[in-house]
């Protein structure tokens, strides 16, 4: 943990989160006169790799999913119903 006073996290933000970014940090505590008022973090979010395919194998589906495809593309495109 690191702890800042404002101006630093102002003029060093930049250095502050490549900190944050490079692991070497896990959080930053912004402190206004020596008491800490926020704290910044990286937000962790699954790489988007990890989150196609998330729901393979979590539900089926009955029948043929597709059969109203061609009646659904008609009503949004305007064509005849």
């Amino acid at each position: 943990m690191m702890q800042v006073n404002i101006l630093e996290a102002k003029t060093d933000f930049s250095r502050l989160i490549r900190l944050l970014e490079s692991r070497r940090e896990d959080y930053i505590t912004v402190a206004r006169n020596g008491k800490p008022i926020a704290k910044i973090t990286l937000i962790d979010e699954p790489p988007v790799s990890k989150r196609i395919g998330a729901g393979k194998g979590r539900f089926t589906v009955n029948g043929d999913f597709d059969a109203d495809n061609r009646e659904i593309e008609d009503m949004l495109s305007g064509g005849a119903l």
